[in-house]
Parts: structure tokens; sequence; C-alpha cells
């Protein structure tokens, strides 16, 4: 039997900053085509007006061309806290690639480079943003801030959880959720990259804790990070590989097309249960596939910022 085994030397991004900055100019760029048209023009300077707010600083020229009321923003304003909740167990690092960029990621790279696409919006409005890494254990805690020196901090954790390429770490990430929740004084935006590799029992003490970040008041969005063509559509070609679990180094020898049936209707199936556990737990659930780029993150932090107030 030929036995592939995958070695996991991976380099980070060149230029984490650069490369967020690069996808955030695409992405709104690309803001006339969406129902954001008329935002992006004066994103960094506007907000949206909310009904019962002062109508002091709405900017009448700029309803005179976009037909939207919109409020002037002041350098020490701050409207929004957000916390960045990363996952960087073992799992999280599938697929292999030796030198990440924006057109080869694993799911630890596509959630860093999400993320600093996501500070890079929140830098230019203003806002504050902390951030949370975690595996086995609790790597790394900020606060909210909105400062360049914090910013820059936090984009410098970002590639080391890039770099580190843990190695049969597993994770409870319901352990750190409660401790986030407890960590969390005022009502923030949360966002959790994870790819949801629970055991049954810890899966459902990650939806207390889950609801736990809810009952704080914080709006959560889940982002369940994975690799559709590997991990959901079982994508190998049909020779004898051994499938080695990357958090326990347990493994099994098989041929992927004896399998991918089955394999498929029960990822499905999990799909579709997480989907519909996070609707009960008021959870807001957004399926990130590494391969799909970075559009649905960047939309779902519009959509939930305007939502929040």
């Amino acid at each position: 039997m030929n036995i592939e085994k995958e070695i996991n030397e991976i380099t980070g991004f060149k230029n984490l900053e650069l490369l967020a900055t690069q996808v955030v100019e695409g992405f709104i760029s690309g803001m006339h085509k969406s129902p954001f048209h008329g935002f992006s023009a004066e994103f960094a300077e506007h907000k949206i007006y909310n009904n019962g707010e002062s109508t002091k600083h709405i900017d009448w020229k700029l309803f005179a061309k976009t037909d939207k009321l919109y409020t002037k923003r002041y350098e020490e304003e701050t409207n929004l806290r957000c916390h960045l909740i990363i996952d960087n167990s073992s799992s999280m690092h599938y697929p292999t690639v030796k030198n990440l960029n924006i057109n080869s990621l694993n799911k630890i790279g596509f959630a860093a480079l999400a993320s600093a696409a996501i500070m890079n919006l929140l830098k230019r409005q203003r806002d504050a943003v902390g951030m949370s890494i975690y595996s086995n254990e609790y790597e790394f805690y900020s606060s909210e801030k909105g400062s360049e020196r914090h910013h820059q901090m936090l984009l410098g954790h970002l590639d080391n959880a890039i770099s580190r390429s843990p190695k049969e770490i597993t994770t409870d990430t319901y352990k750190h959720l409660h401790l986030i929740a407890e960590k969390l004084k005022r009502r923030s935006l949360v966002f959790l990259f994870t790819d949801m590799f629970q055991s049954d029992a810890a899966e459902e003490q990650l939806f207390e804790a889950l609801q736990h970040l809810n009952y704080n008041k914080h709006e959560v969005v889940l982002f369940h990070t994975f690799d559709k063509s590997k991990e959901m559509e079982f994508d190998f070609s049909n020779r004898p590989k051994r499938f080695v679990d990357v958090e326990t180094g347990e493994h099994v020898n098989l041929y992927a097309d004896n399998i991918k049936e089955s394999y498929e209707a029960a990822v499905e199936q999990y799909f579709s249960a997480l989907r519909l556990k996070c609707g009960q737990y008021r959870i807001k659930y957004v399926m990130a596939d590494i391969n799909e780029g970075f559009n649905k993150i960047l939309t779902t932090y519009l959509v939930e910022r305007q939502k929040f107030g």
C-alpha cells in the first residue's frame, strides 16, 4: 500500500497587513454591485443614521447625492467594539500549505487574513477591536482598542498563529469561550473562526458557551471555517491513502471512493445540524469555505455592523 504522509511546514504571509488592505479595497470597489452601493465612497468618514439619533451631524450634501441619511464621524468617536476569536488547534492548519498566499490557504491562514481584513475595516471606521487566540491553551487575549499600535500588535499575533504549525493539539473551544464571555464587559460584536471539530459531548458544551456570550448581550457570528473540496466533498484520488487525524494522530488506511458517498452524507447532516442549532441559540452561522474568498466574510461584517446599535 502506498501511504502518503503530509509534512506540516508552513511559512506565514509575507505581509499580512498589505494583503488585508488588498482584500478590503477589492471588496469596497465591488460594493457598487451590492446592497451597500453609496456606502463605499464615504466609508471612512460617515456612519448610517439611526432613527432617534440627533440630526445635528447629518451630512445633507451626502444625502442629496445618495438619498440616504449619514452622520459625520469624528476622530474620538468609537461606535463599535468587535472581538475576534480564532481557533488555532492542529486541525485549523489543514491542508498543508508550505507558502501561504491569497490563492493558497489553509484554514488558519484564511481565518487570519479574514480577521486582518475585518480589522482593516474597523480601523477605517475608527472602531475598537480585540482578539483571542486559543488551542489547547488560551494563547492570547487583548481587550478592544482602536490605536495603530494596538492594530500592529494584533497583526503580529495573527502572524505567530499562522507560523506555529502545532502538531496533535486538540482543543475544547467551549472552555475558552466561557473565559472570553467573562472578560468582555461591554457589549461587542463577536466573530468566531473555527472548523467545529469537536466531540459530541464538547459540541453541546460549545453551544452552552456560545449562549453564555449571547446572554451577555453580545452579537455572535460563527464563521464555520472549512475546506469544502476536501472536508465536505471528500475530493481525493482513488489511490490507497492513510488519513491521519491531525489532532489525535489516529489514522485509517482506505480508498477514498469506498466511503465518499457515506462520508458526504454524514458531513451534510452534521453541517445541517450545526445550522439548526445555531438558529436555536440565536447565533449567526456562516459557512466559510477557504476556497471562496472573503466577500461573504466582509459582507457579513457590514450587515452585522449596521444591525449593531
